[in-house]
């Protein structure tokens, strides 16, 4: 055999005698690899850990600041080093709570003040969606650009809603009085509608404007997954439209409406950025809310422990409203079921 013979036949893998190296043969590395059920189950974890970072940092954080300082006798000769206050034990919340003391009196006529505004505002802007999303149901000309018409007011920026509210409530130049003097009567002088009993109004008018479309925006979504054939047959069966709506579409729009109602509430409860625009650190007596009196508390009298003290009041307030609510409408809809 020539040489040239023997090169090939030593080059060519299908000859017997050639001897190929195998994946698993000692000149080969086998690189490690991760269980893939395990990089299945780790990988919710990793995608949920920058939102649980945030969280931490934006309001776990404050929170357990706030109520460390409800311990602490924390005032205006703390504030650069508020680790160095006194330790006050419950005192802070004994004062908060002491109805027969000023500061125990005028934290509960706000938290009665914050009640019946966070009822009135609930029920219309739930009632006002409600409607208007029923309505724009049907098909008709121009109701595109009506929809977006009801969401301005959510697309709006709080501050620049507030602000123009609080200049169209002015007495003199304001455009409120001005309609309803000057235009069609219905008035003989002009009111104060940002001093006295009328800030409740202009309080709950500007929260119920506000957060109406936010009701509409869930109801009318909710309404899309209702079958059409529910209302063709009702109607084949002579229900009329207020028979459809009641036994249709209430009760089909029943597990929303229960996280509506909820998910307002606490919207409106802890709101604080409407009444502060509208009237300043120091709202009129009607529509002192309770956040804007926890507000006073801390930032004005600059009584910071007190302040936390009632802050911590109001969350554990909201935590139990929010576990009896849920308690509550569990148990109908279980009842419902059976």
């Amino acid at each position: 055999m020539s040489r040239r013979d023997m090169a090939t036949a030593t080059q060519d893998p299908t000859l017997p005698g050639r001897r190929t190296a195998r994946p698993g043969g000692a000149g080969s590395r086998r690189t490690p690899r991760r269980s893939p059920r395990l990089r299945r189950a780790s990988l919710p974890y990793l995608l949920l850990l920058p939102a649980a970072l945030l969280e931490l940092l934006v309001h776990l954080v404050p929170m357990l600041t706030g109520i460390l300082a409800s311990f602490k006798e924390l005032t205006q000769f703390y504030i650069r080093d508020w680790s160095a206050a006194p330790w006050r034990g419950l005192e802070n919340y004994r004062v908060s709570v002491d109805l027969d003391a000023p500061v125990g009196q005028d934290l509960l006529n706000s938290f009665f003040v914050t009640c019946v505004f966070s009822v009135l505002a609930v029920g219309m802007c739930w009632l006002i969606g409600t409607a208007a999303a029923i309505f724009m149901q049907e098909n008709f000309r121009g109701r595109g650009l009506l929809r977006a018409v009801f969401l301005t007011p959510y697309a709006l920026p709080v501050y620049a809603a507030a602000i123009t509210w609080a200049f169209m409530f002015q007495r003199d130049n304001g455009m409120i009085n001005h309609v309803l003097v000057d235009q069609l009567g219905l008035l003989d002088e002009r009111p104060f509608w940002l001093l006295g009993d009328n800030s409740f109004v202009a309080l709950a008018v500007v929260a119920i404007w506000k957060t109406w479309p936010f009701a509409f925006l869930i109801v009318m979504a909710a309404l899309q997954n209702i079958p059409k054939e529910l209302y063709e047959a009702a109607a084949i069966d002579g229900a009329g439209i207020w028979q459809q709506i009641r036994k249709i579409t209430m009760p089909s729009l029943h597990p929303i409406n229960r996280v509506l109602v909820l998910v307002l509430f606490l919207w409106t409860f802890n709101d604080f950025n409407t009444p502060y625009i509208l009237f300043g650190d120091s709202a009129p007596a009607p529509a002192n809310l309770i956040s804007i009196h926890i507000y006073q508390s801390s930032f004005v009298t600059w009584n910071f422990g007190t302040g936390s003290a009632m802050s911590v009041l109001l969350l554990l307030f909201l935590l139990v409203v929010t576990a009896g609510y849920l308690l509550v409408t569990s148990r109908g809809r279980k009842s419902a079921d059976v």
